[in-house]
């Protein structure tokens, strides 16, 4: 039959479910970043501070190990806050690293190709592909963060039993939420500065420098005004001082911001963020 004979006939196939057509990106991302060398370089290395943290954990329940060592000794193997603060502290240091590396690569090469109308133009909004994108960096930094950090919680109610739960409670909630806002920040950073400078390596920078170097320049104007309020602009400041807020470690000075102010700080960056990749991401440009 010739083409012109064909009249329009409606699609009567099966149909995918919005939730399908949400998971079509992030699934071949994860593919696509699973095969990167780096980036599973960067995943067992990050791996190895968790492995040590349960093998301090196992010696810390095992009174018969530390028959032979002094009281102090045993103060230092307490599995408390601060044991968990530490390894919060180390295992950002990783996710920081590797949304540097995966996070530029998602949205820089959609922009300098010009495919964001051929997203657009099928049943995706702008919200929902920002919404995949976080997906695929929220699943890479969720196996170095808040994944094996229930694992060592657990770990250490199981060895430590009732006693130690009914005292440190909070310590679990406070990793779990504690390393999702981390996760929620670091990701809205690292697809806001793929969209905003459009080179993989000059967004990779700046995800390293949003986080590193407004720390430096926090401090620098803390010295030069002589006040604490520069710590608001330090991510790294505000994400400690939830996480010890919410481990009941938290012990500031007067002159240091509150909880509060924190927490508002921390959503204006992410708010920032958010506007940052409203503006860049759109189907069409007009060029003036």
């Amino acid at each position: 039959m010739a083409v012109y004979k064909r009249g329009y006939q409606r699609y009567e196939g099966t149909r995918t479910t919005a939730w399908e057509r949400l998971m079509v990106l992030p699934r071949y991302s994860w593919s696509r970043l699973i095969t990167q060398r780096l980036v599973i370089a960067v995943l067992m290395m990050s791996a190895f501070w968790p492995l040590l943290c349960a093998i301090f954990i196992y010696i810390a329940n095992h009174g018969e190990l530390l028959a032979g060592f002094g009281q102090g000794f045993q103060r230092f193997l307490a599995v408390d806050g601060n044991f968990f603060r530490v390894f919060m502290s180390v295992q950002s240091v990783f996710a920081i690293a590797l949304a540097a590396m995966t996070g530029p690569g998602l949205i820089a090469p959609d922009l300098a190709n010009n495919a964001l109308p051929l997203y657009f133009s099928r049943p995706m909004s702008r919200w929902e592909y920002v919404l995949a994108r976080l997906m695929v960096l929220g699943g890479m930094l969720s196996a170095v963060t808040w994944i094996p950090g229930l694992l060592i919680y657990g770990m250490q109610v199981g060895m430590a039993g009732s006693d130690w739960f009914s005292k440190y409670w909070n310590l679990g909630l406070a990793v779990f939420v504690g390393f999702l806002m981390l996760v929620l920040l670091t990701s809205l950073v690292a697809l806001a500065s793929s969209a905003w400078v459009k080179w993989r390596v000059v967004a990779g920078a700046l995800v390293l420098g949003f986080f590193f170097v407004l720390a430096g320049a926090a401090q620098m104007m803390n010295a030069i005004f002589r006040d604490k309020a520069g710590s608001l602009l330090n991510p790294i400041y505000l994400l400690e001082r939830l996480w010890m807020s919410m481990m009941g470690i938290d012990s500031p000075s007067e002159s240091e911001p509150g909880l509060v102010q924190c927490v508002f700080a921390l959503l204006g960056l992410c708010g920032l963020m958010l506007l940052v990749l409203e503006r860049k991401l759109r189907p069409v440009e007009v060029v003036k």
